[in-house]
């Protein structure tokens, strides 16, 4: 067994086929009480649009963002890892995995959202904008909602933890000190030895490993197990520079 952690994306598909979001139809539902509050605040915000704008730190091209925020409840779902666009999703590609794979991913993988914490891959959600440091007004800080929450909600994720999140991300709901996890960065090593994080190519190389994580489905309980079966898939990864970390390593 094993458990996948992703960021979110700031870019979405719109629409949807499914029906309005609920909360019961979600994974860790003992989140609840945090996804109601959040949505709750973000509705109320967008009655004010200037201060939305503000908030939301949304340009004059971006002002749809409102509306997209104050129809939350009502709007049309779908499921979480189609909903997200952007090079990590593109690269998983998850609509063209076939069905084996894509119940793997809505078993064992997470999306970390401002909105709605962790949401399972096929939990169906609405479209959204909510960045993890915005700040709502009546809410305390979105890391505060969150973080001790989503701490207590991961604490029986089985298998080891393999966190892919950004920092922001992972800051709004830290994975369990008595969890096997590992949080992996992107690196690309320079001729003189030296290792540098990536930005482009880590989303894109996230995207990948997950794809075939999904089709490979490993049984993965500890770092050692990542990266001997990482290296059977044709990905590259080593122990981190700091512990409880790993490298996913890339041609530079």
């Amino acid at each position: 067994m094993s458990t996948v952690l992703l960021p979110p994306s700031e870019t979405k598909r719109a629409g949807g086929s499914g029906a309005p979001l609920a909360f019961d139809g979600l994974a860790l539902p003992v989140l609840a009480p945090q996804r109601e509050a959040v949505v709750a605040s973000v509705v109320a915000l967008s009655a004010d649009p200037e201060l939305a704008a503000r908030v939301l730190k949304l340009s004059a091209r971006q002002r749809g963002e409102i509306d997209v925020n104050a129809a939350l409840r009502a709007a049309p779902t779908m499921p979480a890892v189609d909903r997200y666009t952007g090079v990590l999703f593109d690269a998983l590609d998850a609509a063209s995995l076939d069905t084996t794979a894509r119940a793997w991913l809505g078993e064992h993988a997470f999306i970390q959202t401002a909105l709605l914490g962790p949401v399972g891959a096929l939990d169906p959600i609405p479209s959204y904008r909510l960045a993890a440091g915005a700040s709502l007004p009546g809410l305390a800080p979105l890391k505060r909602v969150w973080a001790d929450a989503v701490r207590d909600a991961l604490a029986a994720l089985p298998g080891l933890v393999v966190d892919l999140r950004s920092e922001a991300y992972a800051a709004l709901g830290p994975v369990p000190a008595g969890v096997a996890s590992t949080y992996v960065r992107v690196v690309a090593d320079g001729p003189d030895g030296t290792s540098r994080a990536l930005n482009h190519f880590n989303k894109k190389s996230k995207g990948l490993l997950v794809r075939r994580m999904a089709q490979d489905a490993p049984q993965l309980a500890t770092v050692d197990d990542l990266i001997s079966w990482a290296a059977s898939a044709g990905f590259r990864m080593r122990p981190g520079a700091r512990a409880g970390e790993t490298d996913l390593v890339i041609a530079d």
